[in-house]
């Protein structure tokens, strides 16, 4: 697993999270979580959701989002509010 421990030296600064798409995630990280041992998640203050254009997509005052590395995506459950 990767060392996201330097994570912990930003909190309080503004950082930006891109994403490979173009995609990228703008805010001041509060705080890192768990307290030690390896990051996990961050929480974002006054966070920013922009597109590969640049535009914003939607801000919000606070944010939790994982930083790491996705190793996959797993189908949990159908489809939200269609019938089968």
């Amino acid at each position: 697993m990767p060392d996201y421990s330097k994570l912990r030296e930003l909190v309080s600064h503004r950082v930006t999270f891109e994403y490979d798409t173009g995609a990228r995630i703008v805010g001041y990280l509060a705080q890192c979580r768990p307290g030690a041992g390896p990051v996990q998640l961050v929480k974002l203050a006054r966070a920013e959701l922009h597109d590969a254009e640049g535009n914003v997509l939607e801000t919000h005052d606070s944010l939790s989002l994982c930083p790491n590395v996705m190793t996959g995506i797993r189908l949990e459950e159908g489809s939200f509010g269609r019938e089968h």
